[in-house]
């Protein structure tokens, strides 16, 4: 009996089962800061606002240099007639 109940204490202190699949990177819930400045900066663009949406990419490469949208941030700002923001010598 004493076995048993070891046996149950033990079954029920583990990790439930997860699911065996990898998670789809498009279907995140969670969206990071540089995923929602990349959204902020389309939307500037679609408003035809070039100021904001420089500087809103421009804040995404300073602050978020991971992020995987600061490829297509400074290709956007080559596009606008500028590289990147620098770090400010810091």
């Amino acid at each position: 009996m004493l076995l048993r109940a070891a046996m149950a204490a033990a079954l029920l202190s583990t990790a439930p089962m997860q699911c065996g699949h990898t998670p789809d990177a498009e279907l995140r819930e969670d969206e990071t800061p540089g995923d929602a400045l990349w959204q902020l900066a389309q939307r500037f663009k679609a408003a035809h606002d070039d100021a904001g949406e420089r500087r809103t990419l421009e804040y995404l490469v300073e602050r978020y240099p991971v992020s995987r949208w600061v490829p297509s941030a400074k290709e956007e700002l080559g596009r606008l007639g500028g590289g990147p923001a620098t770090d400010g010598g810091s």
